[in-house]
């Protein structure tokens, strides 16, 4: 405590001026009745570093072109989409029972085909039948032909149109009714997870492009059919389905296959096209361009433009430029070499501001 009682005041105003040098140094007016040998010592080595960092900045704004690269105005195809993920599924989906307890004679299908409404998918036998069947076997073929051309059996009709997606049954197997003899489908469909920001670009009928993660080599053209009112959460995002209904179903196409899908928003071929951070907007929401020399030597010109379309990477100009004209893009922020709002430097080192006055004291 004797120590630091003993410390000259002038050491404690020295350290404090420290902390407060970037204020100290903008002000223009020297006050000589304050003037220390350390605060002048200080001053002036940020003065130089100040100029240096000045001089370095002017040489690299120079050798990059003012920080500006010009990009060429043009002509190109521009397509909007929306990505969505989701599964290949059927539209409707029929378990198939026997109407009775018995057993499957002869199976007419195999998986896979496709049927049509009122199709004979299976022969069944009832319990009697194949009881009086077994019995007229044992006595010869002669005598199993006459009971089966007298008793008929009982054939399972296929209730809809569409594809036999599951078979899990023999010839010969014995059958309940609640048994599911097969599973069939009316049309594969992909159900996907739109999220709710893009859902004003679905509409119902809209194209879209199919890729299954199997397959990705091949894509398949459908249409959009279902659009839900009911939304989803998927990991905290609202989700909407939107079912897209393949205009044709190929044949490596398999329910519960990973499928991506692109919505077509919008497309335009052959119009004017500049990256997209070429364009600029004004307080008035009024779009504009800067416009590159044609000389060289002249000053860039600001362009008031109009956008069209736009994927976030181009964007269509309707007019204010022409073809091969010449845009100006920034190579790099300009707050890598200009002074900040509160007058401070990047090349200057950044000193924590003191909560005192110049004359306080330090922290304890």
């Amino acid at each position: 405590m004797k120590y630091q009682s003993a410390v000259p005041s002038s050491r404690v105003s020295v350290r404090n001026n420290f902390r407060r040098e970037p204020e100290a140094f903008r002000n223009t007016e020297l006050k000589t009745s304050n003037f220390k040998p350390g605060r002048f010592c200080l001053s002036a080595l940020l003065m130089a570093v100040f100029l240096a960092g000045l001089v370095g900045c002017g040489g690299k704004k120079k050798a990059q072109g003012g920080g500006f690269r010009a990009v060429a105005v043009e002509r190109g195809d521009l397509q909007i989409t929306v990505l969505a993920t989701g599964n290949v599924q059927p539209n409707n989906q029929l378990s198939i029972k026997p109407s009775i307890s018995g057993r499957i004679e002869k199976i007419l299908i195999k998986e896979g085909d496709y049927v049509k409404k009122g199709q004979v998918l299976v022969e069944l036998s009832s319990t009697e039948r194949a009881t009086l069947l077994d019995a007229a076997r044992s006595q010869g073929p002669d005598a199993l032909a006459h009971w089966e051309q007298l008793y008929q059996a009982t054939p399972l009709l296929s209730p809809l149109s569409g594809q036999i997606i599951y078979l899990p049954t023999v010839n010969g197997q014995v059958v309940s009714q609640s048994d599911t003899i097969m599973v069939m489908s009316d049309h594969l469909i992909v159900n996907t997870q739109v999220d709710e920001t893009d859902l004003a670009q679905i509409k119902q009928g809209q194209e879209a492009t199919i890729t299954l993660d199997a397959y990705p080599d091949e894509t398949v053209d459908g249409k959009v059919r279902r659009i839900s009112y009911q939304s989803t959460l998927v990991n905290n995002v609202t989700t909407y389905e939107v079912d897209v209904w393949p205009d044709k179903i190929p044949p490596f196409m398999r329910s519960g296959m990973t499928a991506n899908v692109v919505f077509n928003v919008s497309e335009k071929d052959n119009i004017l096209l500049v990256p997209s951070e070429a364009v600029q907007q004004s307080p008035d929401g009024q779009s504009y361009a800067l416009k590159a020399p044609a000389g060289g030597k002249d000053k860039p010109q600001t362009v008031t433009i109009q956008t069209g379309l736009t994927d976030g990477k181009q964007t269509e100009v309707v007019s204010g430029l022409g073809e091969g004209d010449k845009v100006l893009i920034k190579s790099f922020s300009a707050s890598q070499v200009a002074p900040t709002s509160t007058g401070s430097n990047p090349f200057m080192p950044n000193m924590r501001k003191s909560g005192g006055s110049s004359g306080g004291h330090g922290g304890h």
